[in-house]
């Protein structure tokens, strides 16, 4: 028997975890739950969006499952997603993004993947007011971090019979920080001979996204150019309710997450979507060796879908969070 961290998270999370643990259960994986509490409802709890306990857990279970964490706009607290990251040293984030027969989309035969560096960047949120009225903020982009994501990325490529890496860029304007990277991913790029490589700016890549997604493969990019993208490419598919997550640690450590909101409008109210926790399941299970189970559910997943009968209100239906996770577990 196999432990993982279980952290259900804000608003709809609970509901969308209980039916992931579900289905994984009816797949027959080998999987015991370590539940805990993170995201914004624990704050008045413990004082922090995630307490030292959610930490050791996951280190020592070397995996977890994450529903969504509400994170405040503009002020309050720091976002839980980042303080996991940052502690657990999760330095790569992985998003399969692969088009479902059956979902009406703009574009059919997608398939890519986007691996965006983690732990720096804009996105770290080093920011500081300069004077009254002006902010400043720190892109720090490091050799060291470049080289690491380059690596995880064409390591990547070659494991999963990937053709070719684009890195993703906007080095013709931050010539010293974006250059930094690509200077890195081309050193990189040099040991992979068998991979085809090529640069891209971040601008023109998401105008080829959405004329032609069909030329990517795996892309590789800095954090807030991937936390974009990454999101633009969900919606090529179908949206975010249809795409898993990992986020991939240098100590062997991983956390598997649902990478839409926490939805507290339709919280409680049996109406969310479970695809992307069970998807974030599945890949966790390929993660901890547990294939078969992790193919049943990827699966039964596109049964459900390709039938088109029993599909939340996301995904054009009007099925329950219960009545698409029963039909899941009958496809199993």
């Amino acid at each position: 028997m196999l432990t993982a961290t279980l952290i259900k998270g804000d608003g709809i999370g609970p509901e969308v975890a209980d039916a992931a643990v579900r289905i994984v259960e009816a797949a027959g994986a080998p999987i015991q739950w370590d539940i805990r509490e993170a995201g914004g409802e624990v704050m008045t709890k413990y004082g922090e969006t995630v307490p030292d306990s959610v930490i050791h857990s996951i280190v020592r279970n070397g995996v977890a499952l994450k529903g969504p964490l509400t994170t405040p706009i503009g002020s309050g607290f720091s976002s839980a997603n980042v303080t996991l990251r940052r502690r657990l040293n999760l330095y790569a984030n992985v998003r399969p993004v692969k088009s479902f027969p059956g979902m009406k989309s703009r574009f059919e035969g997608v398939d890519l993947i986007v691996i965006r560096e983690n732990s720096e960047d804009l996105y770290s949120g080093l920011e500081h007011i300069v004077v009254p009225g002006v902010v400043e903020s720190l892109k720090i982009i490091t050799e060291s971090a470049s080289l690491r994501i380059g690596r995880y990325a064409f390591d990547y490529a070659v494991r999963h019979g990937r053709k070719k890496v684009t890195a993703v860029h906007k080095a013709n304007i931050m010539k010293l920080a974006d250059g930094l990277f690509l200077e890195c991913l081309r050193r990189v790029a040099s040991q992979f001979p068998q991979i085809e490589y090529e640069e891209l700016i971040v601008d023109n890549t998401c105008m080829q996204l959405v004329m032609n997604p069909s030329r990517f493969d795996v892309m590789v990019m800095e954090n807030l150019y991937g936390d974009i993208i990454s999101d633009l490419c969900a919606g090529l598919i179908g949206g975010l309710g249809l795409t898993g997550s990992a986020n991939v640690g240098s100590e062997g450590v991983a956390v598997f997450e649902a990478v839409h909101g926490s939805a507290p409008d339709i919280a409680g109210r049996n109406l969310a979507n479970p695809i992307a926790i069970t998807l974030s399941a599945a890949m966790m299970l390929s993660h901890l060796e547990q294939e078969e189970a992790a193919q049943r559910i990827q699966s039964a997943i596109l049964q459900v879908i390709k039938a088109g009968k029993t599909l939340t209100c996301d995904l054009g239906g009007n099925a329950t969070t219960t009545e698409i996770t029963d039909a899941i577990i009958a496809a199993l």
